[in-house]
């Protein structure tokens, strides 16, 4: 069916796609449902906005996530209830994540609104704002499209809402409204804008002067790049301040990607007990500190047990600046601070000389293609070398998340993780909604098996859109992560025959080639063939390893977290 001129219909769908497209989204997730088909309908009409239909909704979510890290927005469309409430989790996810996702649901009928009747999909009672409640925690704006005369004022509101908090919004569109049309809805609409926060300028200027003159008396600072920092878009200036400054720079290991890593003063991932090596001794050494957009939660902090004093920090949150944990100066943004800061400091590169005086280079791990039993650190060693400007990695939460920190990410390349809400299977859509964003770049994910059980379907979407991705399954038989906190009998999984499991997805349609890795020989071979004679293919590699073959970091990390989880109640 040819898909007509979305310019000769400006109904309620053709005007929230014409927004969609307005703002960066060119490709929607969604699963089909009987309240959202219309409105889908109308979303595809748009010449500039595809379709992408996914195995359920949660994974339609992830890959709105994904989307969004490469695109900078993403989009995923489900039906009422019982869809909302399935993408429900991965929406709670990019709230955690500070990425600007719009989930469009399609609603009830506009008749049915209070008039006491039951409907399917639902729980079964006449109250049909169960799926907004559950929403309202987890996004930053909810819009109800009941009627047709305030509906783009609702859209547009929350679109702008998402963009101007980098947080999700909900909208959801009763079903019989969706292709009407509304003079607000003409070929020429309102203009889309969104109105830009400033600086005060007189709070702006004091911190400034205070933190100049706090880190101007500092014998060894040192700046660290925290999670928030691309959320705030102030990466540029992050980079710029170092510049200015000459202090050593670390990144907190959520803001991995965030910071050159070629950078001459970069000195790697601030992660507490399980930093890069000599880094921790730099950073919680030094007489300051800035952190710029930094999370501490229990993850982060290693079971809170950094070892860094408010004294001496400069905290640089989205909005709000805070000196030695006594000064606190609000209603400044990030960007306008770091760059206001840039031009007060003096260069003091002391504490990375201190770096380059202790520093050793660590040993590399000894290859020679082998045929003995794979080694996670000889699989991460050739990923390593995988790695180009051209490439991105999407890393799932386990072991994955240590392994990959220790990459050296060439300038240019990708790299994404799940650190905050760290769902286990986010990996997978997140992949399929990162590859569809950046189709210049090959994207290699990093996924354990315990996860992949979770979200495994939508590797059939990636072979039906024509994906190219590498997919490394790390098969240990178990979710290894949870191991190393907590073991017992609920850590063993059953194990598949993964790319048995691949292949089946494939049957024979696409582009898609799987592999079983048993040692090193069949690791170099699989890579080779890879990135030359299956180049243009999706390639699953099931890089089969033993249950304890784990990263030190995660054994350190894990004793650390499962300490902190297991204190004891404060008397009462």
């Amino acid at each position: 069916m040819p898909r007509p001129d979305a310019s000769c219909s400006p109904t309620l769908g053709s005007h929230i796609a014409r927004r969609l497209v307005e703002i960066g989204v060119s490709d929607l997730f969604a699963v089909p449902g009987d309240f959202n088909l219309v409105l889908l309908d109308q979303l595809i009409y748009h010449p500039g906005l595809s379709l992408v239909g996914c195995c359920n909704e949660l994974n339609a979510g992830y890959a709105a996530d994904g989307y969004a890290r490469s695109r900078g927005v993403g989009a995923c469309a489900v039906t009422f209830t019982v869809g909302g409430l399935s993408v429900l989790n991965a929406i709670a996810g990019a709230y955690s994540e500070n990425l600007p996702v719009i989930c469009i649901v399609g609603g009830p009928n506009s008749n049915d609104y209070g008039t006491n009747r039951i409907l399917h999909h639902t729980i079964g009672i006449p109250d049909f704002s169960q799926e907004l409640r559950c929403f309202q925690a987890v996004t930053c704006a909810q819009a109800v499209i009941q009627h047709l005369e305030d509906a783009h004022e609702l859209i547009d509101g929350a679109i702008s809402t998402a963009l101007r908090e980098s947080k999700p919004v909900y909208i959801s569109v009763c079903c019989n409204l969706a292709a009407l049309e509304h003079p607000t809805f003409s070929k020429e609409p309102v203009p889309y804008a969104i109105s830009p926060r400033m600086s005060n300028y007189q709070s702006l200027e004091a911190a400034v002067t205070a933190a100049a003159e706090f880190l101007n008396a500092a014998v060894k600072p040192v700046l660290v790049a925290g999670n928030k920092l691309k959320a705030c878009r102030a990466v540029d200036e992050f980079v710029e301040l170092a510049d200015a400054c000459s202090y050593p720079v670390a990144v907190m290991p959520s803001a991995k990607g965030y910071f050159p890593e070629s950078y001459p003063r970069f000195i790697g991932t601030y992660w507490g007990a399980v930093s890069t090596p000599y880094c921790l001794e730099i950073v919680e050494s030094a007489d300051a500190y800035l952190f710029a957009g930094p999370v501490f939660n229990d993850y982060s902090s290693v079971g809170y047990s950094l070892l860094i004093n408010k004294e001496k920090a400069i905290m640089v949150q989205s909005e709000r600046v805070t000196i030695g944990g006594r000064l606190s100066f609000g209603c400044i943004l990030m960007r306008d601070f770091l760059k206001a800061l840039a031009k007060r400091l003096r260069k003091n590169d002391t504490a990375y000389q201190n770096f380059q005086r202790m520093y050793v280079p660590e040993g590399h791990v000894v290859t020679h293609g082998s045929t003995d039993a794979l080694r996670v650190n000889v699989l991460f060693k050739h990923i390593q070398e995988m790695l180009s400007k051209d490439s991105a990695v999407i890393a799932e939460t386990g072991d994955s998340w240590f392994n990959c920190q220790k990459f050296k990410l060439p300038d240019g390349c990708g790299f994404e993780f799940q650190m905050q809400y760290g769902s286990i299977g986010w990996s997978v859509g997140a992949t399929l909604g990162y590859a569809q964003a950046a189709k210049d770049k090959r994207v290699i994910s990093c996924i354990g098996d315990g996860s992949f059980q979770v979200t495994a379907q939508d590797v059939s979407t990636m072979i039906r859109y024509g994906q190219k991705n590498i997919i490394f399954l790390i098969n240990n038989g178990g979710y290894t992560i949870e191991v190393e906190i907590h073991d017992g009998p609920y850590n063993i999984i059953k194990n598949w025959n993964y790319t048995g499991v691949v292949d089946a997805f494939h049957n024979n349609e696409g582009k898609c080639w799987t592999a079983k890795v048993r040692n090193e020989k069949d690791l170099i071979e699989a890579i080779a063939k890879a990135q030359g004679e299956k180049k243009d293919s999706l390639c699953f590699l099931e890089c089969i390893v033993h249950k304890d073959d784990t990263s030190k970091e995660l054994l350190e990390w894990g004793s650390r977290v499962s300490s902190a989880n297991s204190r004891p109640p404060n008397p009462q």
